[in-house]
């Protein structure tokens, strides 16, 4: 299938097949799908939690607006930011850019500083926003990749974050619960299978400034 094909191919999973498993290759597939999302100045403030947990599972559909997709699926993928953002953060990013590259102090320290100090002015509230950002980038990549992959998926805000973050065990992690991602296979018998996608014509939806 091309790459339009599989776009259309995808939708929000209503009802997933409980009998049907993702392998560990298709995992390893979004795993390494997730590490290489753009993110802004390529820092990833972004983690993935993935769980294949039936027990856990079925304790997070109370806390998924009772989304049964929650635990039918053979996966479940919590997209996370830090709930505290530092400085520390980019001083990795740049150990990680020496380590890789071998670039010399004197061409990153002007980028360094510069990200230091935008850092420094903004409050926990704007790099809570901005990771979120961040956070449905990752999403979208994750999306297109599992429609490509033909991993059947179910995207989710409806979820108690705090209660995510508690049953997971995210706070202790500085990680707190952004956006929720089940995926597995498509059940045979959901109402939404073979219903045609509603969009907009092209058209209707892109704009040529020439």
């Amino acid at each position: 299938m091309t790459t339009i094909e599989s776009l259309q191919w995808r939708y929000a999973v209503k009802k997933f097949d409980e009998n049907k498993s993702l392998s560990e290759a298709q995992i390893e597939t979004l795993k390494e799908a997730f590490n290489l999302t753009a993110t802004s100045y390529g820092l990833q403030p972004v983690s993935l939690a993935i769980i294949k947990n039936k027990d856990i599972q079925q304790q997070l559909v109370a806390h998924s607006w009772n989304q049964q997709q929650v635990v039918q699926a053979s996966h479940v993928l919590v997209i996370c930011i830090p709930k505290e953002h530092t400085e520390k953060d980019v001083e990795k990013y740049f150990n990680l850019v020496k380590e890789i590259r071998n670039t010399p102090d004197e061409i990153l320290n002007p980028f360094k500083e510069f990200l230091m100090g935008s850092f420094k002015q903004k409050t926990q509230e704007d790099l809570y926003q901005w990771n979120k950002n961040q956070a449905y980038i990752a999403l979208g990549n994750l999306l297109t990749v599992c429609a490509i992959e033909k991993i059947d998926s179910c995207p989710m805000e409806g979820f108690d974050p705090v209660k995510y973050d508690e049953i997971l065990g995210l706070a202790e992690k500085n990680l707190q619960s952004i956006l929720v991602l089940p995926v597995g296979y498509r059940a045979e018998d959901d109402f939404m299978k073979d219903l045609k996608k509603v969009r907009k014509q092209t058209h209707e939806a892109v704009l040529h400034i020439e």
